[in-house]
């Protein structure tokens, strides 16, 4: 029944609303003046046609005196959420139609950058006097004014909706007087002006030319001014040891100090499992679990355990129930979130939890008991997993194993490593045992297995690199990594069953458009790739093996998996192309990453017959996925600089290697036995003209003939090491293998 106390304008307003949002319209049915949505104010203006004067649109919604002011207020939201925009005249209109587009920016280190759309493909080209009025990250609103000479769609920007910059770090150079910092981020291409230290601001001693500071912005840029900041903090010089850590985690705003809240809540933790914490938890503390990790690791998420069972076998998978002490919502919940995993630089960590938690509480270190949750699985003879079972438990590890000292003991055969591991070595054959069936079962799905060369860098006392070396991978990493991908599978599809919505890690098969270029590659080479419009793993492990060891087996593997897309997460489950899984989530690192956390909660929820509902699933999974790609960035940039560091006395030297990478502007090389690489800049390739051959993966020249392409052998001379731009330069010195 309707309010009898609302006017016949309010009545007639609210069943206009009705029409358009019925259940907006009860809610402010209580209220004597509501206002139209968000949704019903765009129709309105989408049904005139053209841009709306304030005046006007207030009239067709029947906005009364009292009202103008929340009125103005709404409009004034919607434009600062893009849902609406001013013209000069200061009419309304809606920005998909006036051909205009949103989305986020991003810069160029030449001083150009392009807009990406919030929605479609395609992003668009940004003049460098645009970019003058934005920062790498700002959102903005562009209009489409033509094509750049490449055909690419050029914008215009019309509006900056939202900076994303509100400090930087950079280096401090001084030039006639005025300070300026110069980015790290060399995707901002403006210089930051320092401003004169204000009265009442805290005051900081001046920092030197060459010195890394952080700034905070106090002007944005605009098309008649750069960005003006302030000095918050000097780092110090550029050399300084740990520098470059330092310098990455603000470059990419990564968190790396925990909240008052936060330390105030560990402190409170145990520092041992109490009797309490065993109630409702079976007790597996006489399994003779271990974790096997490699010999620098702090923190343990993972033991094993596995026994023979009639002719297959069970396999135990515990895993640290991070769960148990961060509670959804609190502030160690929300400091996890933020930073969604923990990211590893060489020499440091920076720890999703405190490391109370992270190398204590939650850490399964030997011989004390900890709480987990368990995944207990009856895998049968061939490999496949017949039955599994979840339940929250309180463990024993009996030893802490590295991957080193288990290879030697089970493949190696060594008398002093089996000794040494003598009162667990027959449950480790036994596992053994069964990697090898759970290895078949995954040549037999067709999980796709590319070769790769893992590195690690090795520090002298002083804290430099003494060198880098490759760091191979053993079939004890193999056995760990596939009882990890067992249990995942597990925790899939036991919430898979239960409906019960997750966080899937998926992992997409190639686009169209990048299977047409893989497919006229591995055309020019007499080479397949079955499957039709859809290949699955499988087609590609069958490609692999195909290929086998022929020469070019690296440049037609390079150029395979770059055909893939990135994994991530999301509740929507699509597979896992890549491991050949119709179902897959992360379980397996609570410690150090935020999804797995979820995927426990999520559990636990299940087993009580609940849901578990931390809110939008796509948003969360979308941020994991961002932090994810920012602690990949940021490693990355720390051992950039790091291999710059340890070239820079080597200039004049020269070097064999190999043509990892061909772009428009050159080719990049991957140096034997060092494992450096830097740029062959094409000015460098010889007396021609030389052009970038996409389809080929090579630098042809016009007038020679000659190729150089991705996998090729080359020598190199290094010339140059650019410590502040992470970029090593060579020049080609011979080429055993270019082709004509």
């Amino acid at each position: 029944m309707e309010n009898p106390k609302l006017s016949n304008n309010v009545m007639s307003k609210l069943s206009r609303i009705r029409r358009a949002d019925p259940e907006l319209a009860r809610e402010q049915a209580k209220y004597p003046h509501p206002l139209p949505s968000r949704e019903y104010i765009l129709q309105i203006l989408a049904a005139q046609g053209a841009p709306t004067s304030s005046e006007r649109l207030a009239e067709l919604l029947d906005i009364q005196p009292d009202e103008l002011e929340p009125f103005r207020r709404r409009l004034g939201a919607m434009a600062r959420d893009a849902q609406l925009l001013q013209n000069r005249r200061d009419d309304w209109l809606i920005p998909d139609k006036a051909d205009l587009v949103r989305g986020r920016i991003i810069g160029h280190p030449d001083g150009f950058g392009f807009l990406k759309p919030e929605e479609g493909e395609g992003d668009i080209f940004l003049a460098a006097k645009e970019m003058d009025k934005v920062l790498h990250g700002d959102r903005a609103i562009v209009r489409v004014i033509g094509v750049d000479r490449k055909g690419r769609p050029e914008g215009k920007i019309v509006e900056v909706t939202e900076r994303a910059n509100k400090t930087l770090v950079g280096r401090v150079i001084e030039e006639h007087g005025v300070t300026i910092v110069v980015p790290e981020n060399h995707r901002i291409s403006q210089d930051i002006l320092i401003a004169p230290a204000e009265k009442g601001t805290k005051k900081l001693a001046r920092p030197r030319a060459g010195q890394v500071v952080v700034v905070e912005l106090i002007e944005q840029p605009s098309r008649h001014s750069q960005p003006i900041g302030r000095v918050i903090e000097v780092l110090g010089n550029y050399a300084d040891p740990g520098m470059e850590i330092e310098i990455a985690l603000r470059k990419h705003e990564l968190p790396f100090e925990f909240s008052k809240e936060v330390l105030a809540e560990t402190k409170k933790l145990p520092d041992a499992v109490r009797k309490s914490d065993w109630k409702g938890r079976e007790d597996v503390t006489a399994l003779p679990l271990v974790t096997i990790d490699s010999e620098t690791a702090r923190d343990f998420d993972d033991a094993v355990y596995c026994e023979r069972q009639g002719k297959g076998y069970r396999l135990v998978v515990a895993i640290a129930d991070v769960s148990h002490y961060v509670a959804a919502g609190n502030a160690l919940d929300q400091d996890a979130y933020e930073r969604g995993n923990s990211v590893y630089f060489p020499r440091r960590v920076i720890p999703m939890l405190p490391e109370k938690l992270s190398n204590g509480l939650c850490s399964l270190n030997p011989q004390v008991e900890r709480l987990c949750m368990v995944c207990d699985m009856a895998i049968g003879a061939s490999g496949a997993i017949k039955q599994f079972r979840f339940y929250p438990a309180v463990m024993f590890s009996h030893a802490r194993l590295t991957y080193t000292e288990v290879a030697a003991a089970l493949y190696d055969k060594q008398p002093a490593a089996r000794e040494k591991l003598a009162s667990v070595l027959p449950h480790l054959e036994t596992l053994d045992a069964l990697y090898r069936q759970l290895a078949k079962a995954r040549e037999k799905r067709g999980a796709i297995d590319f070769e790769t060369v893992e590195t690690r860098m090795v520090f002298d006392d002083h804290g430099k690199i003494e060198r880098i070396e490759p760091y191979e991978r053993n079939d004890a990493h193999r056995l760990i990594e596939e009882c990890m991908l067992a249990a995942n599978v597990c925790a899939s599809e036991f919430l898979r069953e239960r409906e019960h919505p997750v966080l899937y890690r998926i992992h997409e098969g190639p686009t169209e458009e990048r299977l047409q270029k893989l497919r006229d590659f591995l055309g020019t080479f007499g080479l397949q790739l079955g499957g039709g419009d859809a290949p699955g793993a499988m087609e590609y492990a069958r490609l692999l093996d195909q290929i086998g060891q022929r020469p070019d087996r690296q440049l037609l593997q390079t150029v395979m998996l770059r055909s893939l897309r990135q994994a991530v997460y999301s509740p929507d489950n699509v597979g896992h192309f890549g491991l050949a899984y119709e179902s897959y989530t992360h379980f397996t690192s609570p410690i150090r990453r935020y999804p797995d956390l979820l995927v426990h909660r999520a559990i636990k929820s299940a087993l009580a017959g609940r849901r578990y509902e931390p809110g939008s699933w796509e948003e969360i999974g979308a941020h994991c996925s961002q932090t994810e790609r920012r602690a990949d960035e940021a490693t990355r940039d720390v051992e950039s600089w790091l291999k710059c560091y340890y070239m820079q006395d080597r200039i004049g030297e020269t070097f064999t290697g190999s043509i990892s990478s061909v772009v428009p502007f050159g080719i990049f090389v991957a140096l034997d036995g060092v494992f450096v690489e830097g740029l062959v800049h094409v000015s460098e390739l010889g007396q021609d003209y030389f052009h970038f051959d996409e389809k080929t993966h090579a630098m042809v020249g016009e007038r020679s003939g000659r190729r150089f392409r991705l996998s090729d052998r080359v020598q190199v001379q290094l010339v140059r090491v650019d410590m502040e731009a992470n970029k090593i330069d060579f020049r080609l010195a011979e080429s055993p293998t270019a082709r004509r």
